[in-house]
Parts: structure tokens; C-alpha cells; sequence
């Protein structure tokens, strides 16, 4: 059903005091999700929302039940029943020979220790593995390779038909908690408190088998590393929880050359809560490379090519944020454990010009000329380096729980998952208004009523 919505401890250095959280009136003009439909199915948290293709994703959560919908109706095409514990990873997996149709699979992780991949187009269950001996906590498409990867306490290496080809020995009993494709043929994977950097080498017999080889292994960290994103394919950017001291570390790593992967730089946030979440997302806007963190309550914008933080809001939500994307549109989304979702735009302040200087007692001793010069080059840097701000233009309420992630389908809208048991449709409302003209239009034309409305 369709409705109408209407919008109704220290911090990083050198920034100013903690504020309170924005608000937005119900005059929202750059907010384009003013409908929503309402998803039902879940019986559990949905924790997991995955895109099949430009128009159907795949929900999952605790329930252990796996939905496939359509994206832009809201239409249940599928209801997917063969795991008998909480879903913990997924990921789609699509055919890649050239020879035949394309088909879109996903395969999914499950706490019953099974991984099961599924057929898209028919909602049929392809086949089953049963062999893990711990939990599998995330999956990896390596497409290029047609080879999947599970990571859990060993990390294993898997062709379309689930035929294991390779596995580590056991690493540690917390497990593989996140993995990342490398160029190179090379993964990432976050085991506990290390970074291990791992190869997969062609065997040399000629068969389709693959050998695992340790590249590198950093070891530097206090506390489990939890998530492996991707940085415009030149960097590596890996965080943790907590640190000792209520410091929060996010680490770029160089993986140009894998042989010497090195930290570039690090980003301390001081935090006075331990149980800080932390999620980043990268993009290039404004001519510039960018790194969107939130941490906390808080979203943090970082300048790769300044080194440092250029705007934040210390208090984005009033609870944890546990999810955020960086739009085409130059807009940011977050989504919280408040249970809203908030829509914010990067701009650009407009600087006052700077106040000249008075060199007083220096120019009575012939200093005047060198600090005038000193002035000239403080005000042209001053000039030079834009300020800018994190400005929320959008609030959509629609939750009752915390909200896990989103789905960004461009122009269909968004998808979000919630604690609630319900994913949402957030829907643009004035093209879906000019849609429904259009469909009206067309009804009257072939039933030949056009003419009568006139």
C-alpha cells in the first residue's frame, strides 16, 4: 500500500564543541522521498539488503528467511526457506560465460554453519554446502576469477559448481570477520586483531585448482578490525571498534604494491564511548578525493589530498550510525540506531575576506615588510582553502527500530532494512505522481476517453 509522507567524550582535534542533533521542519525541498511503501515478510531483524540488478534486491536478516523484491512496484517475487539459523552473510554471484544467458545467483551464510546458493529467476535452492566447521561471517565474489570465497575460522575458495578448491589452515577461533578483493589476484581479510593480505595462485598442473598464499600480515591493532571498504581502487581502508585510551582509528593502507603495503595515514577520533560503531564510505566530488566516516553518533568528511578533516556533525542522530553512502548527487545518506534515516549534502562556506594585521612594535624595528609578506601569504592560503559544512536536507521517518542499512536504486528510490521486521520503499513523490499521470493518460487514449475529458 502506497502513502503519502510528510517530513515532519571528546571529538577529532582542533574542531569545536559537541552540538545537538539537527532538526528539519516539514519543508523539506531537497528531500525527493516524500512516499513510501511498506514491505512485509520478516518475522526478525532484516540486517542484510542486497541488489540482484537495476530492479530487484534480496532482503535477509534472523529469521533465516531470504525475500527477493521487486524494486520499483514493491512486488514479493520470492520467498526463500532453507536455512535453520540467522542469516550472517550474502552476496550475489552472477554467471559470467559469455555463451550463455546470464544468470544472477546469490549465495547465503547462515549460523547453522551451511551456505546456500539460490537461483534469482526461479527462487529455486542450486545447492547446499554443509562441510563448514564454524560459522561462515562473510562471503566474497571474486567475479573475474568465477570463484566465491567464505571467510569464517578457515578462508576457503569455491568454484560455481561448490567444488572446494583451496582453504587456509584454521586461523584463529574468532574468524575471518570481513574480506576485500585486491588487484593482483589478492584478498584482504580481518582476523581478530590482524590484516591479512592473502594470493590466490593458479595451480601448476594445469587443473582448475587454486593455491592460497600468505602475502603480508599487519599486526599493529588493539581491537578487532570489523569492516574492509575499498577507496576509489587505489587504497585499502579498514577500522576498529575501539582502542585503548577511547581512540578511534581509521587506517588508509597502499596496496599499489602488495609486496610493501605500508599505513599512509591515520585519523584518530577520540571518543568517550567504547561501544562506538563505525561504518566510511568513499567517493570523488568536488574535484577531490574523500572519505566519509561515521563514527559514533557523528559523520566525519576527511580530505585525502589535505590530510584532515574538513566538516563533520558531531551529532548526525541521536543514536549510533550504522550505515552511510555517498549519492551521485553529491548527497550523503545515513541511517541510525534511532531508527531514522537522514539525508545531508556537502557545501562549500562562503568565507568573510580575512582582516589585515597591524605589525605595531616589528615594523618600529624594520619587521613591518616581513610580516606584511608573512600577512599576504596567511590571508592568500586562507583564501585558497574552502570551509565547508555538512547541511541535512532530508529527513525520512518511517521506522520504529534501528535502522541496519539502505539500498540506493537511483532513480526508484531507496530501500531500507529495519530491527522492526519491515524494509521500506522510499519513493521520489513527484515522479511517481507524473508516472501515475502518464498511466491515466494512456488508459483514457486506448479506451477512447480522451476526447470526452475535453
Amino acid at each position: 500500500m502506497l502513502r503519502w509522507l510528510i517530513g515532519g567524550g571528546r571529538e577529532p582535534q582542533g574542531l569545536a564543541e559537541k552540538s545537538s542533533v539537527q532538526t528539519i521542519g516539514e519543508e523539506q525541498i531537497q528531500n525527493p522521498y516524500t512516499e513510501l511503501l511498506v514491505l512485509k515478510g520478516h518475522q526478525d531483524i532484516v540486517r542484510f539488503l542486497v541488489q540482484i540488478d537495476d530492479c530487484r534486491f534480496a532482503s535477509a536478516g534472523d529469521d533465516g528467511i531470504i525475500f527477493l523484491w521487486n524494486a520499483q512496484t514493491g512486488e514479493k517475487l520470492f520467498e526463500l526457506h532453507g536455512h535453520t539459523h540467522k542469516i550472517t552473510a550474502i552476496a550475489p554471484f552472477s554467471s559470467s560465460d559469455a555463451s550463455q544467458e546470464k544468470k544472477h545467483l546469490i549465495l547465503t551464510a547462515s549460523a547453522d554453519r551451511t551456505v546456500i546458493v539460490w537461483d534469482c529467476t526461479s527462487g529455486r535452492q542450486v545447492q547446499k554446502v554443509s562441510c563448514f566447521h564454524s560459522t561462515v561471517k562473510c562471503l566474497t565474489v571474486l567475479q573475474r576469477l568465477d570463484v566465491w570465497l567464505s571467510g569464517g575460522s578457515d578462508l576457503c575458495v569455491w568454484n560455481r559448481k561448490l567444488d572446494l578448491l583451496c582453504k587456509t589452515s584454521h586461523l584463529t577461533d574468532a574468524g575471518i570477520s570481513a574480506l576485500l578483493e585486491l588487484p593482483k589476484n589478492c584478498v584482504a581479510a580481518a582476523v581478530g586483531k590482524e590484516l591479512i593480505i592473502f594470493r590466490l595462485v593458479a595451480s601448476n598442473n594445469g587443473s582448475e585448482g587454486w593455491n592460497v598464499l600468505e602475502v603480508k600480515r599487519l599486526v599493529d591493532h588493539q581491537d578487532n578490525i570489523l569492516s574492509l571498504v575499498s577507496v576509489n581502487g587505489k587504497s585499502l581502508f579498514y577500522n576498529v571498534t575501539s582502542f585503548v585510551s577511547y581512540q578511534q582509528n581509521i587506517l588508509t593502507v597502499d596496496r599499489n604494491e602488495l609486496g610493501d603495503v605500508i599505513v599512509l595515514l591515520e585519523i584518530h577520533y577520540m571518543q568517550g564511548d567504547l561501544s562506538v560503531s563505525v561504518s566510511v564510505s568513499c567517493s570523488i566530488e568536488f574535484s577531490f578525493q574523500c572519505v566519509f566516516a561515521a563514527v559514533g553518533k557523528g559523520i566525519y568528511v576527511y580530505n585525502l589530498q589535505m590530510k584532515r578533516v574538513i566538516a563533520c556533525q558531531r551529532t548526525a542522530h541521536d543514536s549510533s550510525v550504522l550505515h552511510i553512502e555517498k549519492l551521485p548527487n553529491r548527497q550523503l545518506i545515513s541511517c541510525s540506531e534511532d531508527g531514522s534515516v537522514r539525508i545531508w549534502e556537502l557545501r562549500e562556506k562562503q568565507q568573510l575576506a580575512a582582516e589585515p594585521v597591524p605589525t605595531g612594535f616589528f615594523n618600529m624595528w624594520g619587521f613591518g615588510r616581513v610580516n606584511k609578506q608573512a600577512n599576504q601569504a596567511a590571508k592568500k592560503m586562507q583564501e585558497n582553502t574552502p570551509v565547508y559544512f555538512l547541511e541535512l536536507v532530508g529527513d525520512l521517518i518511517g521506522h520504529s527500530s534501528a535502522v541496519q542499512m539502505f539500498l540506493y536504486f537511483g532513480e526508484l528510490g531507496l530501500a531500507t532494512c529495519s530491527a522492526d521486521h519491515l524494509i521500506i520503499l522510499w519513493k521520489d513523490g513527484e515522479r511517481e505522481s507524473r508516472l501515475r499521470s502518464l498511466t491515466l493518460f494512456q488508459k483514457l487514449a486506448q479506451n477512447g476517453d480522451l476526447q470526452h475529458t475535453f
